[in-house]
């Protein structure tokens, strides 16, 4: 009886197999590394919207939050930096703090950045702290910055407050020339409400102008809402 001898594969064989398993892992490594690039630029525009929706949430609270009490300047805006006084908050009754929104440059790119002192419990303690919020804004030192958040890569920004029913510039709303200082700051109103006009530079997927308003909570029958 004759056998039939087994036929194995040959090198060509062996070869091509080779060849496709190959292509195989090559496009599975492509669809991965796609999807994994799709998933982290999704994550980086989601964070870069959040943190810009943070911090106008931020810029609302302290707003809300401003304190007018004796011998304090409750808000003032020097055409560089809005500075306000506010109560703390994680503990209304704990003092008032001192904070400060500005413009600056910051490793090599200009961002949106907010100062926050620690509680001030007496006129000359909030007098220090107001002093430093405005050096902050003007030359910060190391000990200074040590307080600050960078937030959003800005081109640029601007302030409107609104007063006996109309926006202007939060200067000469108050009856002096823009750039001018703001005399008496302390005995100045508050606005009714307080335009922030955000240049969001790119890349960033928010690229463009946002706008902000706040208006003033209205005191009706002795109660604030």
């Amino acid at each position: 009886m004759q056998q039939r001898r087994a036929r194995g594969f040959t090198l060509v064989e062996v070869l091509v197999a080779l060849a496709i398993l190959a292509l195989l892992g090559t496009m599975a490594w492509r669809a991965v590394h796609t999807m994994t690039e799709t998933s982290q630029r999704t994550q980086a525009h989601t964070d870069a919207v959040w943190t810009v929706d943070a911090a106008l949430g931020q810029w609302n609270a302290d707003l809300d939050a401003i304190q007018e009490a004796p011998f304090v300047t409750p808000l003032e805006w020097d055409a560089r930096a809005l500075r306000l006084t506010r109560r703390p908050a994680a503990d209304p009754s704990g003092g008032l703090v001192v904070v400060a929104w500005t413009r600056g440059e910051r490793n090599s790119q200009t961002q949106w950045l907010r100062w926050q002192s620690a509680p001030v419990f007496t006129r000359q303690q909030w007098s220090t702290a107001w002093a430093a919020a405005g050096q902050w804004a003007q030359s910060p030192t190391d000990t200074l910055r040590a307080a600050e958040v960078a937030l959003v890569p800005l081109a640029g920004w601007q302030l409107y407050y609104f007063r006996g029913g109309t926006w202007s510039n939060p200067l000469s709303s108050a009856g002096i020339a823009p750039g001018a200082q703001v005399p008496n700051a302390s005995n100045t109103p508050l606005p009714d409400g307080v335009r922030l006009v955000l240049e969001v530079a790119a890349p960033h997927p928010l690229a463009g102008t946002l706008t902000r308003d706040w208006a003033r909570p209205v005191t009706l029958l002795g109660v604030t809402p």
